[in-house]
């Protein structure tokens, strides 16, 4: 008799048990579970790449900067900055006081005159 009990609490605490599992994975698998899981997962996902992209952006200031001064030390334009002012304005003059180029163009801007 105390085996016929015990096979029986036995068996009755494993349906339990499955009940319970399968009733925790249908509420798991109802649409309005899924569509919220969905967009939980959506929302760590766009996180993650928001957190990275603003990672590469600063990586490519902070290089972006350090490569600025290593040109400008190689240059020497930090060292005395009036100089490449008038290096620029002399550029510039020079551009003004020679406007073939920008006046009279070697090609035409025509595109029919291809076809």
């Amino acid at each position: 008799m105390f085996r016929r009990t015990f096979w029986f609490s036995t068996g009755v605490a494993a349906g339990v048990w499955a009940t319970t599992k399968v009733n925790r994975k249908l509420k798991q698998l109802t649409p309005e579970s899924l569509a919220a899981t969905a967009a939980n997962k959506a929302l760590e996902t766009g996180q993650r790449l928001k957190d990275r992209a603003v990672g590469f952006a600063l990586d490519v200031r902070d290089n972006m900067a350090q490569r600025e001064a290593e040109l400008g030390e190689a240059l020497g334009i930090h060292e005395n900055p009036e100089l490449a002012a008038r290096a620029r304005y002399a550029a510039i003059e020079n551009n003004r006081s020679n406007p073939k180029y920008a006046e009279n163009p070697t090609y035409s801007y025509n595109r029919n005159e291809d076809h």
